[in-house]
């Protein structure tokens, strides 16, 4: 896939704004809906900047200071195109370096998720590896997992990561570390 370039918003911006709705930008309904329910109307700036590259589905890099709405700048793209997971193996992939942050996530797409008929569930140290492996068992769309988790969970054949189609690095910087 080639990658979407993110530039600085300035550069972009001629682009950009007569795009102002979720809509506009090439999400689907039932997303804009449930986003609306929530009072979510507006895109923000990371999110018109990368929302139509990675709807059609190419690579995108973007960098954005926290409560930007990143989450929803990978997350809107990754719901609308992933298909359904199967016991054992998720259709995508979100890694994230903290439990904090993968849960955080999770809750936030879960409900979107259900609009267009996509499980979401998380997986991180320090919780029931029982109750993460049934959930997994029954098959989920959308993975959220810190590394230290999922390692184990594929290690042990809970989780098979043959099928995922798309895969998120969120705070790529500090999982690098």
């Amino acid at each position: 896939h080639p990658c979407g370039a993110v530039g600085s918003l300035s550069s972009n911006r001629r682009q950009t704004t007569r795009m102002s709705t979720f809509a506009d930008l090439g999400v689907p309904t039932p997303l804009v809906d449930a986003l609306a329910a929530t009072g979510i109307t507006s895109p923000f700036p990371v999110q018109t900047l990368t929302l139509p590259d990675a709807l059609a589905g190419r690579d995108v890099a973007g960098k954005a200071k926290t409560g930007s709405g990143k989450t929803l700048a990978f997350g809107l793209p990754t719901l609308t195109r992933v298909g359904k997971g199967s016991p054992r193996r998720p259709a995508a992939l979100v890694l994230a370096p903290t439990r904090e942050l993968a849960t955080q996530i999770a809750e936030e797409l879960e409900p979107l998720g259900k609009a267009v008929d996509r499980t979401v569930s998380v997986v991180y140290g320090g919780a029931s590896m029982e109750t993460q492996v049934k959930k997994l068992l029954r098959g989920v769309d959308v993975v959220v997992a810190t590394p230290g988790r999922l390692i184990d969970l594929v290690q042990r054949g809970d989780a098979i990561l043959d099928a995922v189609e798309i895969v998120t690095v969120d705070e790529a910087d500090r999982m690098a570390d």
